[in-house]
């Protein structure tokens, strides 16, 4: 309760002094000592400071011009005055300048206003006040001097740089490097200002100022961790800045200046490589900037020195060093720390690339040396070394240019990645006894599985790896998980060298393929997730192997067979209400998505039909419809037989449509609105698909399936209720998604011959969507159907009425739309919305002519008030042949 009659108070001194509420000098003065003498507490302390920022940005340019000077004069350099207002100093600059905040285009106009009146008016005077305080406070406060240092270091960014980056501000800086509980505040001030842009002659200059200094106190050969984190950004700052500077005196062609500069770098990077080097990662991430930039430099250079390319080797050997995970690391709950390591060598990977971009054939020599060296004798390495060699040779793949990397040419003379490789597969690495090294082996080669199609000896052994307890039944589950999908990629990529081991590979994994764990209690090796992998491989191995069709059929048949009587198992249990634990919808949708998963393996050169496996996917189809008739857990079985249909209408293409109106009856039964969300895009893709095949059919369904819509959509609901909201705006998409699918596949006799009043609730319903709703994604719809009916039904020889339909109801939609307070041009959607409008009004003059002109000339404009010369220049627009010209003219008006 103090604390906010404290506030509160603040609030009310505050507003006083701005809006000058009291002349008296007194008064003024006793709210200046009120805001003055506030609560020690941060928070307050804090907001305190906001409101007057706040009041700043209000007031500043028009009733409080003193706003500054005025806080200056009473808070003077008592210790709680200076933290209020070096407080306030740090809320206007986040106001102003803070980029995470984002601003309308007339507060950033406001803001820059309020940036020059500052530099104008009291920049230089606040200059002089944090110079006074840092010279008070350094040794006797070192709160309020770290504070102060933040200040200057946020608002260099911003004002004349030469108020700080002149010789008494620099070495009071440079001072307060030396004192411990300053210095690391110190060096982000001075990494500010070794940021700030300016000229790069002149920036070199500052620079080594800096550099010479910093140096000479003995700063370079620093060794306290927390200080270096903070001084290995500000030596990244200066090492960037310089690069900069280079690049720029390249640019203009001032050679003289540029070596200078460039030799000003070289100077920098001994430093650069013994930080890059350090032990505490923080500190060595913090200088990869400089580094990256570094590389790049050299890379425009014709010609290096040797020194320059000893400075590449350095880098590259830091790199191979860093790469190398800690004895800490932990592998079975990885945290906080795991985490940032694993972004750290996301870094160090970036760097890698670059290294190889300045030296190729230095960096393969490298790393093929580390790789030898460590795999020649792996059983005597600990496993960081082991790991990060294995490493190196993955990352070489993505690193090196593909005219180094020779991508296994199979040349009479083998590439270094491929004399690698077969050390890799032949050396017994994959039975090392850590995970670390166990995935990057497999991740390896995976990634260079076209070795193997050089050297398909090897193949085997790799599968058996794969296939036993270093792999899939390894005893991590973490690690199974991964080689499930990695196996996944290694069958894909080598399907024709596969063809030997395809039966002894599916009898090896017939275990890992069971839909649940046996009764006993015993768990099984891989989740649900990881099985469809191991499913998709079976099906890929089949449909690719060079078996007779009806071998293949066989295999499908004997891969799925297990599942389907899984399936009616389970089914069964569930009608008669025996599923107690809800195992059983489970597994039985598990089941049908393990069906979907093997149909991933066709393609266009290997369909469902040529492969023989018609036959096997119907049966499933036929096994799978029952479950939309189980009264339980509808919405679950629902879901899972949808999605096999999505994949039977891709595979088995005609073949499936016996099944459809059967399925769609049952699915329309009792339905909700996210039923009918998930059935929409079922139907659209039939109809997209098929088109006047399943003419008949969408004519049967056509106002069953909208009379569901509708009875969702008029549902009551709570005002409040966003949730059923929401599900309603999404249904509303899919219904008009649905029309557009069917008009723009030329059927748009499914909708004429649903009768007249039929017809026209539908057309009503398009044009409500078009206008109605402030749903931009729905609008544009809308508009594209009417523009296509528009054009299927919009000319002369039309249906009967549809003429007026046009004039009466499409026409006033395409100014209603725009018109709506919702209709917010600053939306993208919105603004496709428009261009779909206006394609509409250009299809009704494309169809109706010169009377279209005459009705909007002579009744509909000058009904809505539109004065002559507009509705003159809106026609002619409209009549323009390049339809970019009137869409254009409409987003203007």
């Amino acid at each position: 309760l103090l604390c906010q009659s404290l506030f509160i108070k603040n609030i009310l001194c505050a507003e006083a002094l701005a809006q000058r509420i009291y002349s008296d000098d007194h008064i003024k003065f006793f709210c200046f000592q009120m805001v003055n003498s506030q609560s020690e507490k941060t928070f307050i302390r804090n907001k305190a400071a906001q409101v007057f920022a706040l009041l700043f940005v209000t007031e500043y340019l028009t009733k409080w011009p003193k706003f500054f000077f005025d806080i200056l004069s009473v808070v003077g350099l008592n210790p709680r005055g200076v933290d209020l207002y070096l407080r306030i100093l740090m809320a206007v600059d986040a106001e102003l300048v803070d980029r995470d905040v984002v601003h309308t285009s007339e507060e950033a106009r406001r803001n820059t206003l309020l940036k020059d009146t500052m530099r104008e008016q009291c920049i230089p005077s606040l200059v002089e006040s944090w110079y006074q305080i840092l010279q008070t406070y350094q040794y006797t406060n070192s709160e309020l001097t770290c504070q102060c240092l933040e200040v200057v270091g946020a608002y260099v960014s911003w004002i004349d740089l030469s108020l700080i980056a002149n010789e008494r501000f620099i070495n009071m800086l440079l001072g307060h490097m030396s004192i411990e509980v300053l210095r690391e505040e110190a060096c982000d001030c001075l990494f500010e200002i070794v940021n700030k842009g300016m000229d790069p002659i002149d920036k070199t200059k500052l620079v080594e100022t800096l550099c010479q200094v910093l140096q000479s106190a003995g700063l370079f050969i620093e060794d306290d961790v927390d200080f270096l984190a903070r001084f290995s950004k500000l030596i990244n700052g200066i090492g960037q800045a310089l690069i900069a500077s280079w690049s720029k005196l390249v640019k203009i062609g001032d050679l003289k200046n540029a070596q200078d500069t460039l030799q000003a770098i070289e100077a920098k990077v001994a430093l650069m490589l013994q930080l890059l080097i350090h032990e505490d990662d923080d500190i060595s991430s913090n200088i990869i900037g400089f580094c990256y930039d570094y590389l790049h430099l050299l890379k425009q250079l014709p010609v290096l020195s040797e020194q320059q390319k000893a400075n590449v080797e350095a880098i590259m050997l830091a790199v191979m060093k860093k790469l190398t995970y800690d004895e800490e690391y932990n592998f079975e709950n990885e945290g906080e720390d795991e985490a940032m390591f694993v972004e750290y060598r996301k870094q160090l990977k970036l760097l890698l690339d670059r290294l190889a971009q300045v030296s190729p054939e230095l960096l393969l020599v490298s790393v093929r040396r580390v790789f030898n060296t460590t795999l020649q004798n792996w059983q005597t390495k600990p496993f960081m070394e082991v790991e990060v060699a294995i490493r190196l040779l993955y990352m070489l793949a993505e690193a090196l240019p593909v005219s180094h990397s020779a991508h296994f040419t199979g040349d009479t003379k083998a590439s270094a990645l491929q004399d690698m490789m077969r050390t890799l597969v032949t050396s017994g690495i994959s039975t090392y006894q850590h995970t670390s090294v166990t995935l990057e082996f497999f991740e390896t080669v995976v990634r260079y599985e076209k070795f193997f199609s050089l050297e398909p000896q090897h193949i085997p052994n790799v599968l058996i790896a794969f296939l036993d307890h270093r792999g899939l039944r390894h005893t991590n589950p973490k690690v199974r998980s991964r080689i499930s999908y990695l196996f996944s990629r290694f069958v894909k990529s080598l399907n024709k060298q596969m063809n030997p081991f395809i039966e002894d590979v599916l009898n090896r994994i017939q275990d890992l393929l069971e839909l649940s764990p046996p009764e006993n209690g015993y768990h099984a090796l891989l989740t649900s997730d990881d099985q469809l992998f191991i499913y998709e491989t079976a099906g890929v191995l089949i449909v690719n192997s060079e078996y007779s069709t009806e071998r293949k059929r066989a295999l499908m048949r004997n891969l799925l067979a297990p599942l389907m009587e899984r399936f009616k198992v389970l089914l069964e249990k569930l009608v008669m209400a025996q599923d107690e634990d809800g195992r059983c919808v489970i597994y039985i949708y598990i089941s049908i998505y393990f069906h979907s998963r093997t149909s991933k393996a066709f393609s266009n050169k290997q369909t469902v039909k040529q492969c023989g496996c018609s036959e096997v996917y119907l049966d499933c189809l036929q096994t799978f419809l029952p479950a939309l008739s189980c009264p339980l857990q509808k919405e679950v079985l629902r879901s899972g037989v949808r999605t096999f249909l999505h994949r039977m209408i891709i595979c088995l293409e005609e073949e499936v449509l016996p099944f459809i109106p059967s399925a769609s009856e049952h699915m329309l039964k009792d339905c909700e609105a996210k039923d009918l969300q998930e059935f929409i895009p079922l139907i659209n893709q039939i109809t997209a698909k098929f088109k006047t095949q399943v003419s008949p059919f969408l004519q049967q369904m056509f106002m069953p399936l909208l009379h569901a819509i509708f009875e969702v959509l008029h549902q009551p609901a709570e005002d409040n209720d966003q949730s059923a909201a929401l599900e309603k705006q999404m249904l509303r998409r899919s219904y008009f998604a649905f029309l557009q699918t069917v008009t723009g596949s030329g059927m748009s006799e499914v909708i004429a011959n649903q009768g007249a009043e039929n017809v026209e609730r539908v057309l009503f319903t398009i044009i409500q969507g078009a206008v109605d709703y402030p749903d931009p994604i729905a609008q544009k719809t809308c508009f594209i159907i009417l523009s296509k009916l528009v054009e299927l039904w919009g000319g002369k020889d039309g249906p009967v009425g549809f003429a007026d339909f046009v004039y009466k109801h499409i026409v006033p939609a395409c100014f209603l739309a725009p018109l709506k307070q919702t209709f917010d041009l600053a939306d993208a959607q919105t603004v496709l919305a428009l261009s779909e409008c206006a394609v509409t009004l250009k299809t009704i003059h494309l169809k109706r002519g010169l009377e279209c002109i005459q009705y909007l000339q002579q009744e509909y404009l000058p009904s809505l008030q539109v004065a002559p010369e507009i509705i003159q220049e809106f026609c002619q627009a409209l009549q323009q042949p390049d339809a970019k010209v009137f869409k254009n003219y409409l987003k203007v008006k």
